[in-house]
C-alpha cells in the first residue's frame, strides 16, 4: 500500500481526489435542455401532422414553422426572464448600497453578527467584518452574497441567453427536419434521428448528474418517443374525424 510521505505530496492527492461535478451545469445544462426541448417539440408536432395523413410538403412546413416559432419564443421568453430577474437583482444591490452608504456601521455589525452566527469567535468575527467594510464595493459583494445569494460581477447577460435558447433549440428542432430538406419521403428516417438525437441529449445530461450516461439517455428517449407516439395518435384521430 502507497504511504504519503510529504506534505506537498498530500496536497497533490486532495487535489486530484477531491473535485466536483459542475452542480449549476454551466452552459452544458440549458444548451443540451433547449436543444432536447426543440427535437421533442417539434417531433412531437410533425409526428402529429403526419398521423393526419397529410403530404410531405405540409410535413415539411410545418417542421420549420414548429421549429421558427419555438426558437423565437424560446428567446423571447429568455430574454425577458432573465432581464427581469437581472432588474430585480439590481434593484436589490441599489438597497444594499444605500444601506451601506447610510448606515455603515450597522452593516458591520450586520456581518459580524453572520459570521458569528456561522461559528466565528465574536470578536473575530467583528474584525473580520471592520476589514472587509474598509472597501465599499467589496463590502457590497460581500453582502450581495451573504444576504442575496448572488455575485454582483456575474449577473447573466439577457442578450446571452436569448442567443444561446434561440440557437440551442433552433438545433435540436432542425433534427426531425432534417432527412425531409436530404430528400426523405417518408416519417421513419426523421424519426430514427430524432430519437438518435435525443437518446445523445440524455447521455449528455449525465454530465451534469449522478446518473449513468445509458440510463439518462433511454429515460430521454423514452419520454420523447412516447411524446411522438401520442401526437401520432391524436393526429391520426383527428384526421379520421376531420377527412
Amino acid at each position: 500500500m502507497a504511504i504519503i510521505e510529504t506534505e506537498a505530496t498530500l496536497h497533490e492527492a486532495h487535489r486530484d481526489n477531491h473535485t466536483h461535478r459542475d452542480v449549476n451545469g454551466g452552459w452544458l445544462r440549458p444548451a443540451v435542455f433547449g436543444a432536447m426541448d426543440g427535437l421533442v417539440s417539434n417531433l412531437a408536432l410533425m409526428t402529429g401532422v403526419a398521423g393526419g395523413s397529410v403530404g410531405q410538403q405540409t410535413i415539411v412546413i410545418t417542421g420549420l414553422a414548429g421549429l421558427a416559432a419555438g426558437a423565437f419564443s424560446m428567446a423571447a421568453g429568455e430574454y425577458t426572464s432573465v432581464a427581469s430577474q437581472r432588474e430585480l437583482v439590481e434593484a436589490e444591490l441599489d438597497v444594499e448600497r444605500r444601506e451601506l452608504r447610510k448606515h455603515p456601521k450597522d452593516e458591520e455589525a450586520e456581518l459580524a453578527a453572520l459570521y458569528a452566527a456561522r461559528g466565528v469567535e465574536p470578536e473575530l468575527a467583528r474584525e473580520v467584518a471592520r476589514q472587509l467594510s474598509r472597501d465599499p464595493e467589496q463590502a457590497l459583494e460581500i453582502h450581495a452574497r451573504e444576504e442575496l445569494g448572488i455575485d454582483p460581477g456575474d449577473l447573466p447577460s439577457p442578450a446571452v441567453a436569448a442567443v444561446s435558447s434561440f440557437g440551442s433549440f433552433a438545433l435540436g428542432a432542425l433534427l426531425p427536419v432534417l432527412p425531409y430538406l436530404l430528400g426523405a419521403s417518408a416519417l421513419w428516417p426523421a424519426l430514427l434521428l430524432a430519437l438518435i438525437g435525443l437518446f445523445a441529449c440524455g447521455a449528455v445530461v449525465a454530465r451534469v448528474t449522478a446518473r449513468s450516461w445509458w440510463y439518462s439517455g433511454l429515460r430521454q428517449l423514452a419520454l420523447g418517443g412516447a411524446a411522438a407516439g401520442v401526437t401520432y395518435v391524436l393526429g391520426s384521430l383527428i384526421g379520421a374525424a376531420v377527412g
